[in-house]
């Protein structure tokens, strides 16, 4: 294997989306810096970082965002009491402020423990979709199939708040798409390669999976 042959720096440019992203990354995901989409996100657009913790009730950096009168804080998670971009009311609750969206980034199981320990996140508006949207994340299973990853999920957020002036209409999100196909054709590859007895086994359960995987040609 070639120094930086998996690297998807020439396949990333900057979004400027009008949006400001906070993503709430749990302690295990952080170690996924190489692989996990939130990092992908964070270099992939414009005024988007980065919070790590469980318990986000005394982070600094988090209140100091949710009390800056400039945004309009909303936490991404589904529910009849969220926004959509189509929900009457929505933009003059926003009222010109910037929509400072947070998003929870972990596995399934632990974005649950992130709720259970900031009970507060639910007190905060919540915004959804108006679409229903299937992961083109194949490398992985999600529990469910309407569960997205962290980048697919700001992806289609800013399509759908393009049309009614909540995102910067002039923004072309598709970069983002481009760089996470990138990344499942990558990890697809060097699957294969593993299979093929080209790189070793790294993880416990490696052996059970032997089977040559399909690349997309996205």
């Amino acid at each position: 294997m070639k120094k930086g042959e998996f690297c998807l720096c020439k396949y990333t440019e900057e979004v400027d989306s009008g949006i400001k992203f906070v993503l709430l990354m749990h302690p295990k995901e952080v170690k996924k810096n190489r692989t996990g989409t939130g990092w992908i996100t964070r270099i992939s657009l414009k005024n988007c970082e980065i919070v790590e913790g469980l318990d986000f009730s005394q982070n600094e950096r988090l209140n100091q965002l949710l009390s800056d009168p400039q945004y309009y804080p909303v936490l991404m998670y589904p529910g009849e009491d969220a926004w959509t971009a189509s929900k009457e009311g929505f933009k003059e609750e926003v009222n010109g402020r910037t929509i400072l969206a947070l998003i929870i980034d972990s596995t399934w199981f632990c974005s649950r423990k992130i709720i259970q320990h900031n009970p507060a996140l639910l007190q905060l508006p919540k915004v959804s979709f108006d679409g229903s949207y299937r992961s083109i994340f194949t490398f992985k299973r999600e529990p469910r199939p309407e569960y997205i990853s962290t980048i697919e999920t700001c992806y289609y957020l800013i399509k759908e708040l393009q049309p009614v002036g909540l995102a910067n209409p002039q923004a072309n999100p598709e970069p983002l798409m481009n760089v996470f196909k990138q990344m499942i054709k990558n990890q697809l590859r060097a699957e294969n390669e593993r299979i093929l007895g080209l790189r070793p086994d790294i993880h416990q359960m490696d052996g059970k999976y032997r089977k040559l995987k399909e690349i997309p040609n996205f």
